[in-house]
C-alpha cells in the first residue's frame, strides 16, 4: 500500500504566499494582510499563520517588524538563485559526509556480524522494525535510520565507532528532516522503502555471522545513497546553467557556423 504525506496546513499557505510574492502581488517592501485578515483568507488558525510566516522569513523572503508587520523583503529571483548554489554546496557536502560514512561503517558493519551478541542483534532489528512501523504510518523515519546504524556501531564492542557517529550526530541522515540535506525526495515512500531494503541485506548478514557480507551490504547501501546524490547535484548543475543560458541576451549567443 502507497503512503502519501499529507502537506501540513502551514505548508499550503506558504507555498501559496511564495508563489504570490513571486508573482509580484507583493513587491519588495510591501506590507504582507495581517494574520487576521490571512487566517481569513486561507481558513486557517492564526498558529498556522505565524508558522509559515516563521518560515518565510527564515527563507528570507518576508521580514516581520514589531508593532508594523510583516513585509516582503527580498527580490525573490535573487533568493531563488541562493537557493539553488545553497542546494549545490549542501549536495556536495552530503557526498563527502557519504564517503567519510562508508570509511567508518562498512567496517563496522562486519565488526558487528563477528562480535555482536543476542541482545545487540536485537536493538539492530527493533531499530530496523521502528523504520518499517514509522515508514507505514507515514511519520519521519530519520531517528530510526540513524538508531538503526548506531546500533550497528555499538555491535562492534569498540565505543570509539559509536563516539565518530555521535559527533556526526543524526543530522547526517537525509530522511531527517532536520538534515541539512533534507529534500522532498527523500522523503518519498519508494526511496524510503529502497533504504529499507538496503537496511535488511545489512541485518540479514549481521544476523548470519557473515562479515564480509555485511560489509558488502553497508558498501552499496552508502554507495547507493551516493550515487543519489550525485544524481541530485548533476540536475542542479544542469538547471542552473540552462537558466543561465536562458537569461543570457540573444547577441552574446553564437550563431550559426
Amino acid at each position: 500500500m502507497r503512503i502519501e504525506r499529507k502537506a501540513k496546513l502551514s505548508e499550503t499557505v506558504v507555498q501559496a504566499l511564495r508563489a504570490q510574492i513571486i508573482a509580484g502581488d507583493f513587491p519588495v517592501g510591501e506590507k504582507l494582510p495581517t494574520e487576521t485578515r490571512m487566517s481569513e483568507l486561507f481558513g486557517v488558525s492564526r498558529t498556522v499563520v505565524r508558522e509559515a510566516v516563521a518560515i518565510l522569513s527564515a527563507d528570507g523572503l518576508v521580514e516581520p517588524r514589531h508593532g508594523a508587520g510583516v513585509f516582503v523583503r527580498m527580490n525573490p529571483q535573487r533568493k531563488i538563485a541562493s537557493i539553488a548554489a545553497d542546494v549545490g554546496d549542501r549536495i556536495s557536502q552530503a557526498i563527502n559526509v557519504l564517503e567519510v560514512r562508508m570509511g567508518i561503517e562498512i567496517e563496522s558493519a562486519g565488526l558487528a556480524a563477528e562480535r555482536r551478541n543476542p541482545s545487540q542483534e536485537a536493538r539492530i532489528q527493533e531499530a530496523f522494525f521502528e523504520f518499517d512501523r514509522l515508514l507505514h504510518r507515514g511519520e519521519q523515519t530519520g531517528k530510526a535510520d540513524f538508531a538503526f546504524h548506531r546500533e550497528i556501531a555499538a555491535a562492534t564492542n569498540n565505543p570509539f565507532y559509536v563516539d565518530i557517529l555521535d559527533a556526526l550526530g543524526d543530522r547526517t541522515i537525509p530522511c531527517d528532516r532536520t538534515s541539512p540535506w533534507y529534500s522532498v525526495e527523500v522523503l518519498s515512500p519508494q526511496y524510503l522503502m529502497g533504504l529499507q531494503r538496503e537496511h535488511l541485506a545489512v541485518l540479514q548478514a549481521i544476523s548470519a555471522r557473515d562479515p564480509q557480507g555485511a560489509r558488502d551490504a553497508m558498501r552499496r547501501h552508502l554507495f547507493a545513497a551516493q550515487q543519489r546524490y550525485r544524481r541530485r547535484l548533476t540536475c542542479q548543475q544542469e538547471s542552473y546553467a540552462a537558466a543561465t543560458d536562458a537569461r543570457l541576451p540573444s547577441d552574446t549567443l553564437p550563431g550559426p557556423s
